[in-house]
């Protein structure tokens, strides 16, 4: 696609990188149809194909309040990067130019305070935890649209969970912001596996925000100061012998998979960013690679997988499936649940319909519960959904437990499938 940047912007960074990324697209179309967006709603400018035109007219200074409508629909999902055969970077192309746009077309003040009030609360688990206080004593006086958002206090633990140990091996464990305070099981149980593989975990809960929430926003200056601050923060722990960094909400470890590119041109942190970035381990991939020490015992009942759309297509399914945990069946599943950061706060009615597709597949099999690889995911499903709704983690660290409580009971033990099975006691 041919872009005549205007004059006003050829001397914008931001505005020559945009140009380069959009001369990718060739116009084939095959992205229309992995487009959630496209396929709800049918309009041409609601697909990443269209999108692009719009950035196109953004670059040439003719950027307006359609453009700004169009734009704030998408869900930066990117499965049409996924489907794309010109290599397009519509992800990147998005964030590279979206501060252009908002100089082209301002927002209400409406959205204005919304987003402020997003970015003053939700990546601080400090404040964000005393307003989740404050709004379930107040729920039954909030409007029905808002008290559904707010999710339901996490449930108290089954059992006092058993001191940590310390071990030769060691890695970083990132709770995040939205889920220390929201689903704090999430990284214990992530602690506790880590713990039974021999790998002592090192809690960091002062990084908080990623910088990822801030960055979908287009608060790009307020993203660098966060991800300096992580790194500074992290690079410590890595020079001490800390072998890597474990971040169980994929959202968050894709974003500092991205510290690379965002701080390429920071000659003071470029090098660090990569070292972190390359330190990223997936939980699953740390299971399916390490196996487990001990033992489960798997549900009787199917679950349901959503894998988020910033997770590895098939990783979490073939570590499930290797420790024997049976699989509801899912059929024409869409890829994205529609939470994407806060798009189930700006764009509400989409992101509920998009859900409700999602929802539709997942229960179809019956399962006996839905799991999940990010927090964000997490909550926006368990809020249209009865079935309990959590990380997959935590199912993994229950089924651990009940096996250490009962060893005479049939278990499965290593992450490559092989069955370890205890006779049971006369």
């Amino acid at each position: 696609m041919e872009v005549r940047l205007s004059h006003s912007l050829q001397g914008e960074p931001a505005a020559r990188e945009g140009e380069r990324l959009i001369r990718a697209c060739v116009h084939c179309g095959f992205c229309l149809p992995a487009c959630p967006t496209y396929q709800l709603l049918g309009d041409e400018l609601d697909s990443p194909r269209g999108r692009i035109y719009l950035i196109k007219e953004v670059l040439e200074g003719r950027g307006g309040a359609i453009a700004r409508e169009h734009l704030d629909r998408c869900l930066l999902c990117r499965a049409c990067e996924r489907a794309c055969p010109s290599g397009v970077e519509y992800g990147r192309l998005v964030a590279t130019t979206r501060e252009l746009l908002t100089a082209q077309a301002a927002r209400s003040l409406r959205d204005r305070l919304l987003r402020w009030l997003i970015r003053a609360v939700v990546p601080h688990p400090a404040r964000l935890s005393r307003a989740v206080a404050i709004a379930r004593r107040l729920r039954p006086l909030l409007p029905a649209s808002l008290a559904v958002k707010l999710p339901a206090p996490p449930p108290p633990p089954a059992a006092p969970p058993h001191p940590l140990r310390s071990h030769p091996r060691r890695m970083l464990l990132l709770p995040g912001c939205a889920q220390s305070v929201l689903s704090p099981a999430t990284h214990l149980s992530l602690a506790r596996v880590c713990d039974r593989l021999r790998i002592e975990p090192i809690l960091s809960p002062g990084s908080g925000c990623c910088g990822a929430l801030f960055h979908h926003l287009g608060s790009e200056e307020a993203a660098l100061r966060q991800i300096r601050r992580n790194i500074d923060l992290w690079w410590s722990e890595l020079h001490a012998g800390a072998e890597a960094l474990l971040i169980p909400a994929s959202a968050c470890a894709l974003m500092v998979h991205e510290y690379p590119d965002l701080l390429a041109s920071d000659p003071a942190y470029a090098d660090r960013a990569r070292r972190i970035a390359d330190a990223v381990k997936d939980p699953a991939d740390l299971l399916l690679s390490e196996g487990l020490s001990h033992p489960i015992i798997p549900p009787e009942r199917a679950v349901a997988v959503h894998c988020p759309c910033t997770q590895q297509p098939g990783l979490l399914n073939a570590l499930l499936r290797n420790l024997g945990i049976p699989l509801a069946p899912q059929s024409d599943s869409p890829a994205c649940c529609g939470a994407a950061g806060a798009y189930a706060l700006l764009q509400p009615k989409l992101s509920h319909q998009i859900r409700a597709q999602k929802l539709s597949a997942l229960e179809a099999g019956a399962p006996a519960e839905i799991l999940t690889a990010n927090i964000g995911c997490q909550l926006h499903l368990a809020g249209g959904s009865q079935l309990r709704v959590r990380h997959w983690i935590e199912l993994i660290d229950e089924c651990q437990e009940q096996a250490r409580a009962s060893p005479g009971a049939c278990t499965r033990g290593e992450a490559n499938g092989h069955e370890r099975k205890a006779c049971p006691r006369a």
